[in-house]
């Protein structure tokens, strides 16, 4: 009934909500734990020499741009592999944009026939070899629009 439905509605977001003023409580936790590693480092850093203090200031920044360095590195691989992707999509889809222009010139007439003796072939090699298929290298932008369609 309605009153059920409502009622299983108001479960599953008192269910969400739970789940996210759990997750709340954990970032909170961990950013009170955080927190207090850098005071205690800091405190660390005030009992130290001017010098000791430059040091270890240099040697946090060096540690932090690593990171970055290596985050930025990682980023610029996935960005590089996505190019070389989208590129041979693009090639595929070129190729495949010639080959139905240059079907599209083909005489009409000229074009059922072939269609039809495509057919025929795929037809009577689809019984021969169970799926594999037989054809000339210049049918190939036909067939494949074919096989679309």
């Amino acid at each position: 009934s309605f009153l059920r439905l409502l009622e299983a509605q108001l479960q599953d977001q008192r269910r969400e909500h739970e789940e996210e003023v759990e997750a709340l409580k954990n970032e909170v936790d961990a950013m009170k734990e955080e927190m207090e590693k850098q005071q205690q480092a800091f405190l660390q850093t005030l009992q130290l020499s001017p010098e000791a203090q430059v040091e270890f200031g240099l040697q946090q920044e060096i540690t932090r741009l690593t990171n970055e360095n290596l985050d930025l590195k990682e980023l610029l691989e996935k960005l590089e592999k996505n190019e070389k992707k989208l590129k041979k999509q693009l090639k595929i889809y070129m190729k495949k944009v010639q080959d139905f222009e240059a079907s599209q010139t083909m005489v009409p007439a000229e074009r059922r026939q072939h269609e039809r003796n495509m057919q025929v072939a795929v037809q009577r090699k689809e019984k021969d070899f169970q799926g594999m298929l037989e054809y000339y290298k210049e049918d190939e932008p036909l067939l494949i629009r074919n096989l679309i369609t």
